[in-house]
């Protein structure tokens, strides 16, 4: 991968803030011409620096009135359980975060329910299914003090 000059970092960082600008629009912020800006984005998709793009839902209004961080502790430390079980979280469509972590827990996951007898249900019913799991911590997000998908972008 090339590195990224001052002019990549203004797309990554314009893109971040509105997916949506068009390539005339992108340009006028960054100050080059369509063309150009064109050739740099696609060139920023190819080599990865761009994974996808996506419309972020307000949970809230999609239905989901809790937020949990769920730290887990798996039975076992191999191969076996770990693999199993990233393959069944990666296939939940409640957990929509999933981070291998180091400390007291293996992983941590994001996870919307409806109310906390959904949740109460998607423990019992879908993580208490898994053999691999040893433990789990919930913690109950109050409130939402800073949520970005942006990544800052660096040189």
């Amino acid at each position: 991968m090339e590195t990224l000059d001052k002019t990549d970092i203004l797309i990554l960082r314009e893109l971040q803030k509105d997916a949506k600008l068009t390539t005339k629009e992108l340009a006028a912020k960054v100050n080059l011409s369509p063309s150009p800006v064109f050739e740099r984005q696609k060139r920023l998709e190819r080599e990865g620096y761009i994974k996808k793009y996506v419309a972020v839902v307000d949970p809230i209004k999609a239905g989901n009135g809790i937020m949990v961080l769920c730290n887990v502790r798996l039975k076992h430390h191999s191969k076996e359980f770990s693999r199993q079980f990233t393959s069944v979280i990666a296939e939940i469509d409640e957990v929509v975060e999933c981070f291998n972590t180091s400390g007291d827990y293996d992983y941590q996951l994001k996870i919307y329910a409806r109310s906390m007898q959904d949740y109460q249900n998607f423990v019992l019913g879908t993580l208490g299914d898994l053999d691999c799991i040893g433990s789990l911590h919930s913690i109950f997000v109050i409130g939402e003090v800073k949520n970005t998908q942006s990544v800052p972008v660096k040189a």
